[in-house]
């Protein structure tokens, strides 16, 4: 009796064959905003005059007039935001977190899981530090203020996107009252 083992080539596997999950949402949240107190749910919607100032802001379509965030509180007041997002890198999900200054700066991203075979660098804290402290004010482009990462154009771009539009959506929904 003959076995024929069949060799198993590593590149004719799925791109989602290198998935990584890094952290959790809750994970996340805890990092970004070691003090809190609390984590708040909100869902927010959007009309239909808000998601075009959404993405006149972003320079970029509001994708969803829904959106769900974590409002972060401390001593019973908003201290800021989480929202989690997903955003295509070349061909699968990359999913990663925002933290937001109630004034609505970035506070920090983190990337909670990250599928491509490549471009995994956008991990990297020198590459994810660059966003802190900005906002809607600063570019947020990739080649503007946001270096690119050579062999990870795709997944820069998309999550430096991602950033911009999550930063209008919590600046339209804090100038609606929406968000506290």
């Amino acid at each position: 009796m003959r076995v024929e083992i069949l060799p198993i080539v590593l590149g004719a596997l799925p791109a989602s064959a290198w998935a990584v999950d890094y952290l959790s949402a809750g994970e996340a949240e805890r990092l970004m905003f070691p003090q809190a107190e609390q984590f708040e749910t909100v869902n927010l919607r959007f009309d239909e005059a808000q998601l075009k100032e959404i993405g006149r802001r972003a320079g970029l379509p509001a994708r969803s007039a829904q959106w769900g965030l974590r409002v972060v509180r401390q001593g019973g007041a908003p201290a800021g935001y989480v929202v989690i997002d997903n955003v295509i890198g070349k061909f699968e999900l990359i999913t990663y977190a925002v933290a937001l200054g109630t004034d609505g700066a970035i506070r920090q991203i983190e990337i909670l899981s990250y599928r491509e075979s490549h471009g995994g660098e956008i991990r990297l804290p020198a590459w994810r530090k660059q966003f802190v402290g900005k906002s809607l004010a600063a570019p947020l482009r990739v080649g503007a203020d946001i270096a690119n990462i050579s062999g990870a154009t795709l997944s820069s771009t998309h999550v430096t996107d991602g950033v911009r539009r999550i930063a209008a959506v919590v600046q339209v929904a804090r100038e609606a009252g929406i968000l506290p």
